[in-house]
């Protein structure tokens, strides 16, 4: 599939921390129209024979024989041509999910109690959490400091989603927001909703996106110990937080039957998180209007924003990545992350709450936007209109 080629033209930036002025140092100048230049750097200290073995060990990989003709067979039904090898277990793992939960959700629904749904609410915002305020815009972007005990918070909220490593969550996104639409791109849109919803978690990478995966700058991750931690014992968190205290909790404490409590937090709170986050890859960047920068293909839509906890303002997100709020306008109620943000502000947990002028946020609309913004006068429209001449007569 062709691949649409992201516009780049130079956009005078500037931008004031909410606390004070520690980004009174940030370029003026940034190149490219995701305002990446930033933070997403790649790492210098890697060379050409150090990228070339890193290739050749991710090339070592080789679809079994086994799942060549699985792939043909399932090309010849659909009557298409896969541009990559499936990984067949990751579309077990994920397939089988889904199918169960489907399956068994008509089956124990009615046995659900209020417990069953308050529980899962607070799991589910939990784990949202650890994703939107600490893997996204804290780790990412770093759109604001945490000290020592909201960023272990953070950290086991995070475990709670079931998803990959937070160095891997991390990597994959920078890269998202350098190549953004391009094959580097890990979840690139212009490959169809299904790719970037979750399809690119079923295909092998393209080659570019191992490319520049491994040239991403990733030294302030790995330097922070909560993450040295989190990578050491990835495999026993991940079970823990998203499986094994999520069940017991409503069992031991709560007298909920244990298959319920295991089918509603393992199967259905673990589906509905992972399809909150994946629609911000798909829909935010499909589905929408672009009132920040219409060059770009990330879009504003309130419906993902609700789901996930305030990262569906993506086409204001993509232009000013390094905003704690990821959003210009709204409320908490379409942004639960800032909400909490703001609260352990309060507290001096969450400190260097990063965020553009307001000025430079009316000139860019004014410049790049596709005048959808609420702000944007609606030209050529009189309040009174013009009475009908003939009508007149």
């Amino acid at each position: 599939m062709t691949v649409a080629s992201v516009p780049r033209a130079p956009l005078t930036a500037g931008a004031t921390p909410k606390s004070d002025d520690k980004l009174s140092k940030m370029k003026e100048i940034i190149s490219d129209t995701n305002n990446n230049d930033i933070s997403m750097n790649d790492d210098k200290s890697v060379s050409d024979k150090d990228l070339d073995q890193y290739i050749n060990h991710y090339n070592e990989w080789k679809q079994s024989k086994a799942g060549k003709w699985s792939q043909e067979l399932v090309e010849r039904i659909l009557g298409t041509k896969f541009d990559a090898e499936i990984k067949w277990k990751n579309v077990a793992m994920i397939g089988g999910l889904h199918f169960i939960t489907a399956a068994l959700f008509f089956v124990y629904v009615w046995d659900s109690t209020i417990i069953t749904w308050v529980w899962g609410f607070i799991v589910g915002g939990c784990a949202g959490f650890g994703v939107t305020g600490g893997a996204h815009r804290l780790w990412t972007h770093r759109a604001y400091k945490a000290k020592l005990p909201l960023r272990i918070i953070l950290m086991c909220c995070y475990c709670m989603a079931g998803q990959n490593s937070l160095y891997d969550w991390v990597r994959d996104h920078r890269i998202h927001h350098k190549y953004s639409e391009t094959d580097a791109d890990p979840h690139n849109s212009n490959r169809g909703f299904f790719f970037a919803h979750v399809g690119w978690l079923m295909l092998r990478k393209h080659p570019e996106c191992i490319k520049k995966g491994r040239l991403i700058d990733m030294s302030d991750v790995l330097a922070d110990p909560v993450i040295q931690f989190h990578e050491k014992h990835f495999v026993a968190l991940k079970l823990l937080f998203t499986f094994v205290i999520p069940s017991m909790i409503p069992w031991y404490f709560f007298n909920e039957d244990f298959v319920l409590s295991f089918l509603a937090n393992c199967l259905l709170r673990n589906a509905l998180t992972l399809n909150f986050t994946w629609l911000v890859n798909s829909a935010a960047h499909i589905y929408g209007n672009r009132p920040y920068d219409k060059r770009i293909q990330p879009v504003e839509n309130k419906a993902v924003s609700i789901v996930a906890l305030g990262e569906g303002w993506h086409n204001y997100h993509h232009v000013f990545p390094w905003d704690y709020k990821a959003a210009e306008l709204g409320n908490y109620s379409t942004n639960l992350t800032t909400f909490w943000l703001d609260l352990f502000a309060k507290i001096g947990w969450a400190y260097d709450m990063k965020e553009p002028s307001k000025d430079l946020v009316r000139r860019v609309i004014h410049k790049y936007g596709d005048g959808t913004h609420i702000t944007t006068p609606i030209a050529q429209l009189k309040e009174v209109p013009e009475p009908d001449a003939t009508k007149s007569q």
